[in-house]
């Protein structure tokens, strides 16, 4: 992605962003940290987390990636299925692996299911200290009023902000 996107305080966000998800990965295996990339619309955070999973794939790092979309559904639909296997071999898959990118929280239509899951998994995963790295067009207050304040609470925490504005790239 070219930096010729950005311009003024945009492109010092992105600047920064690229630094910190470099730190993120060199430092992967010996410094515990989540990311939580947000901000407008088409500003680069899939992208920026798209190169943090290859670059982690590519040192044999196991990572397993959903839009929140998906992986939510995927949740639902095995949880109420008769037999549990496939849900508790997605949990597993999900607290177990080296890191978990959610992409795109906030898109989903939230419920009381979806934010019980959603706990669930951030706190198996920070119990674990395996991280996470969650993109959002949601701001501070948007993911408090979604989410409500126990799961605000724990990504206000234990996730670094990288905020990521401008105009929208596939447009220009």
């Amino acid at each position: 992605m070219s930096r010729d996107y950005y311009s003024g305080e945009s492109l010092e966000q992105f600047d920064h962003a690229v630094e910190t998800c470099h730190a993120f990965i060199n430092n992967f295996n010996s410094d515990y940290r989540n990311l939580l990339i947000y901000g407008t619309v088409g500003t680069g955070k899939s992208f920026l987390t798209g190169c943090i999973t290859k670059e982690l794939i590519e040192k044999g790092c196991s990572v397993v990636y959903y839009s929140s979309i998906q992986l939510f559904q995927k949740i639902s639909s095995y949880y109420y299925e008769k037999d549990k296997y496939p849900l508790n071999e997605l949990y597993k898959l999900l607290f177990e692996c080296d890191l978990l990118v959610i992409d795109d929280l906030g898109a989903e239509l939230v419920n009381d299911f979806i934010r019980s899951q959603l706990f669930s998994i951030l706190n198996e995963r920070f119990l674990r200290q395996k991280s996470i790295v969650i993109t959002s067009n949601l701001g501070y207050e948007n993911l408090r009023e979604k989410y409500q304040d126990r799961i605000f609470s724990r990504i206000y925490k234990e996730f670094e902000y990288i905020k990521l504005s401008g105009r929208d790239i596939r447009m220009q």
